[in-house]
C-alpha cells in the first residue's frame, strides 16, 4: 500500500501538478540557490513576503506557506542539515524534514505532495544515504499515521542520473 502512494518522478519541481511543494530551504526562509530559488523566483513576491513574516526556521523544521504562482496550493519549507556539521545527528535530522513536512501536509489535508533531495546540493548530503532516509521515513510515516490524507508522494529528481539513484531505495 505504502510502495503505491510513493514514485520517484524527474522533472522540475516547480511545475509538479501537487497539493504541496517542499522547499529545500535555508534557515532564514528568504530564498537562495537550487531549489530554494527556483520556487522563490517561479511563486513570485508573494512568497518572499510571506515568509519574511515566518521569523525562519530551524534545521529539521517545517513552515508552511501559500503556493503564489505555483501549481501547489502551499509551500512547505524545511530546513535540511548541512552534512558533517551535526556531530552525527544529520541522519536524524534529514528524517525530520520528511517528517514534518509530511506531517504539516496532512494537518493542510493535501493529498499529493512533492519533495526535492534535501540537503543533497550545496549542504552536501550524500545522495544515496538521503534517498534511503527519505524514503525510509516516508514509508514509517505511512505505516504510523494510517488516517494520512496523502495518495501522491514524489520524490522529484531534476536529472535522469538522480532518479537512478534515488529509484533503488525504493526496492
Amino acid at each position: 500500500m505504502d510502495d503505491e502512494r510513493l514514485k520517484v518522478v524527474t522533472g522540475d519541481i516547480t511545475v509538479q501538478d501537487v497539493d504541496v511543494i517542499v522547499n529545500a530551504a535555508n534557515g532564514s526562509l528568504l530564498g537562495g540557490g537550487g531549489v530554494d530559488g527556483a520556487i522563490h523566483s517561479a511563486a513570485g513576491q508573494g512568497l518572499l513576503e510571506e515568509c519574511r513574516t515566518l521569523g525562519g526556521c530551524g534545521v529539521g523544521e517545517a513552515k508552511a506557506t501559500a503556493g503564489y504562482q505555483l501549481a501547489a496550493a502551499h509551500v512547505i519549507h524545511t530546513v535540511g542539515p548541512v552534512y558533517g556539521r551535526h556531530d552525527g545527528a544529520e541522519p536524524d535530522l534529514l528524517a525530520a524534514c520528511y517528517r514534518n513536512s509530511l506531517s504539516l501536509a496532512d494537518e493542510l489535508g493535501a493529498t499529493s505532495i512533492a519533495f526535492p533531495g534535501i540537503s543533497t546540493g550545496v549542504y552536501g548530503y550524500p545522495k544515496h544515504e538521503a534517498a534511503d532516509i527519505a524514503v525510509g521515513t516516508i514509508r514509517e510515516y505511512l505505516r504510523s499515521h494510517p488516517g494520512s490524507s496523502l495518495a501522491d508522494i514524489r520524490l522529484v529528481a531534476f536529472s535522469k542520473s538522480d532518479a537512478q539513484i534515488i529509484s533503488p531505495a525504493l526496492l
